[in-house]
């Protein structure tokens, strides 16, 4: 009995190493394969959205993607039975986009008919939350995340700002241009401020007195600052991420956690003591 438990441990383990440990080769080869899976579902679920070829190819395509459907499928029961704590993985981050990457081929067969078609073709669109998959494999992802946390309450802010500076420059522009050079509103002159603060110009609503084209060249001056700031908020907080001290791919094989220091014996999360440490 405690040679079958000790057996099925093993096994276990070695499992685990192949899924969540990146650094050994196994794992390494089995991250590579995945990556390719993920980038070749990505290309079927862009090629059926083209008519011809889904209408030339269909069988083929769909063939396809049951395939990679059952291959994300074993590999998201194999990640769950392979850590002591499923639930960490099941309601964490990427297991919600595992699970949202591999069950719309499934409802498919659910929403069947034509009366369900929009539906179908609304569920199938969710296929490409696979490309998140990828994020996991992305050491830099990583730090990006980090910085993008960690400067969330500044980003907020300087949105807000933004939005502020929005609806003066909304209003200024309804006073000085007016609803018969299509300025009808305060909103519409909004969206006007909007897309000239971004420096994307349409041109569907252009002012035309010229103290309206006086204020539009100074809107479209600040936007060029403006655009700048979020990218600098982020690069000072990914340089800091960049100083911290470094941490390895090591999983727990209790709450699959991977975000340990180089010398840790134990979990940051949960304590389990890792293995080979």
């Amino acid at each position: 009995m405690k040679q079958e438990q000790h057996t099925t441990k093993n096994w276990k383990n070695q499992l685990h190493d192949i899924i969540y440990e990146a650094d050994t080769p196994a794992g390494k080869w089995f991250d590579l394969i995945l990556i390719i899976v993920i980038l070749i579902s990505i290309l079927l679920v862009t090629l059926e959205s083209v008519d011809h070829i889904d209408k030339d190819y269909h069988d083929f395509l769909n063939i396809a993607e049951w395939v990679i459907t059952i291959l994300f499928t074993l590999e998201y029961i194999a990640r769950i039975i392979t850590i002591k704590k499923p639930s960490s993985y099941i309601f964490s981050f990427y297991g919600i986009i595992d699970f949202l990457a591999t069950i719309p081929k499934y409802l498919s067969l659910i929403f069947i008919g034509t009366h369900a078609l929009v539906a179908l073709r609304a569920l199938r669109l969710l296929r490409v939350f696979r490309i998140l998959k990828l994020t996991r494999y992305l050491g830099a992802s990583v730090n990006l995340i980090s910085a993008l946390k960690a400067s969330r309450i500044k980003i907020f802010v300087f949105l807000f700002s933004v939005l502020v500076i929005t609806i003066i420059l909304g209003t200024v522009m309804y006073l000085v241009e007016g609803p018969e050079n299509g300025f009808a509103n305060i909103p519409l002159s909004m969206y006007w401020a909007i897309v000239t603060l971004t420096t994307v110009g349409y041109g569907d609503l252009a002012p035309h007195t010229p103290m309206g084209q006086f204020i539009a060249s100074l809107v479209m001056i600040l936007g060029y600052g403006i655009i700048a700031v979020p990218t600098g908020i982020v690069t000072s907080e990914m340089t800091k991420q960049d100083a911290k001290i470094h941490t390895n791919t090591r999983s727990c094989s209790n709450c699959s956690f991977d975000k340990h220091m180089d010398n840790a014996v134990f979990c940051n999360r949960c304590g389990e003591k890792l293995k080979d440490a």
